[in-house]
């Protein structure tokens, strides 16, 4: 059997590498999940929305529907867009996505030829990299630092990468670093890009878990030249396995990317699209966000003091204002790859930070998720590390 030399860009994923270390041993605490809180789903309303959803037309909701999305849905999405995130658009600037990670490949699919450069953040999230290795990317990776991407370092990139096609950036609440771009740089990323020929990804799937201070235009708002693909995402402030995601982008290039949808899987379900409907039609969107926000709020500023009281004081860290993730920086020289082996040995897991980079990797970083541990877990589990790090500096 031969397959396509696409097979063998694709590296497998270090996330799955430490599930598979932890698989079956209940009794870890894990840092190294990147999910939603399932207890946060608002479960009865998402029943309640069902069900009025099957009673009123139900038998459309099991019937094709249009590859663009469904019409109530992207009414919605188009007021939303609008309203909250002051992007001015119509229906022609969005497509309904099987979640964003399908807008990150159609976005390869669309802008990639082979030897092309993407440009991302160092580091960054590893299933956008991963994406777009089978099209033949190569990358160049723009430095970052507690208020977001280096403009200098982007000006230096941009300026000596001419094959520089396509940039990849997330600008709230970043995965893995949680970081979150200040106003300034967000302004002057856009001055600097807005005199390149580049298509700019914003994937924006935590942008609505601020849990501090006032939210930011969007880098879409900026937007002059229309050379910004936004992607939004219900996925962690409604249900991710509902997959319902969208990109909001100039209309030639929504109808584009609903072009290879249609060739793709020809649309996403109507059913969870309508769910997603009558939900936002039924009950207060806003209300649950608030829920979400609190709770996370709670729960990474635990971490943080559990962190500022039991770990090295040579380990740096992010703070973050929202999302879902948090970063630490060991002492030079440091694999957090093999550390984790006495961390799980310890009861305790997270996920090694050298993934995230699209070359080589910066070994002494980890990822942790805070979104899916109790108060309990947090406090044992960042002792529990701060003791696996202290044998090691």
């Amino acid at each position: 059997m031969k397959f396509s030399i696409r097979m063998d860009r694709i590296k497998a994923s270090g996330i799955r590498a430490v599930q598979k270390r932890i698989a079956g041993n209940d009794n870890i605490i894990s840092f190294a999940a990147g999910l939603p809180d399932l207890a946060l789903y608002p479960l009865e309303d998402l029943k309640a929305a069902t069900d009025e959803m099957i009673e009123m037309e139900g038998i459309r909701a099991f019937s094709y529907g249009l590859t663009k999305g469904n019409g109530e849905l992207l009414e919605f999405i188009v007021d939303r867009m609008n309203k909250k995130e002051n992007v001015k658009c119509t229906k022609d600037n969005i497509c309904v996505l099987s979640g964003s990670q399908q807008g990150i490949g159609l976005a390869g699919l669309m802008f990639i030829d082979e030897g092309d450069v993407v440009i991302t953040e160092n580091p960054s999230y590893l299933g956008a990299i991963n994406a777009f290795r089978p099209y033949g990317a190569e990358f160049a990776g723009v430095d970052t630092d507690d208020d977001g991407i280096v403009i200098e370092h982007l000006e230096e990139v941009l300026n000596n990468t001419p094959e520089a096609k396509l940039m990849y950036v997330i600008p709230n609440f970043q995965n893995p670093t949680g970081k979150a771009w200040t106003l300034e740089r967000r302004q002057k990323f856009m001055e600097v890009v807005s005199k390149h020929d580049v298509v700019v990804i914003e994937d924006n799937p935590y942008g609505e878990i601020r849990f501090r201070n006032e939210q930011l235009p969007d880098l879409k708002s900026l937007d002059k030249k229309g050379q910004v693909v936004y992607l939004g995402s219900f996925s962690k402030i409604l249900s991710p396995g509902m997959r319902v995601a969208w990109m909001c982008a100039e209309p030639k290039v929504a109808s584009m990317a609903e072009e290879l949808k249609e060739t793709n899987d020809l649309q996403s379900p109507e059913i969870t699209q309508m769910i997603v409907a009558y939900y936002m039609k039924m009950f207060d969107l806003e209300e649950h966000i608030r829920e979400i926000q609190e709770t996370y709020k709670h729960r990474a500023d635990l971490m943080i003091k559990m962190i500022e009281r039991y770990f090295p004081k040579e380990i740096k860290y992010t703070k973050p204002d929202g999302g879902m993730f948090l970063w630490l920086e060991l002492p030079e020289g440091l694999d957090s790859d093999k550390i984790l082996d006495d961390a799980v040995n310890a009861g305790v897991a997270y996920i090694p930070g050298e993934s995230f980079f699209a070359h080589e990797g910066v070994k002494n970083t980890v990822r942790m998720n805070f979104t899916m541990v109790n108060d309990d877990q947090i406090r044992e589990g960042i002792k529990i590390l701060g003791e696996v790090f202290k044998k090691y500096i």
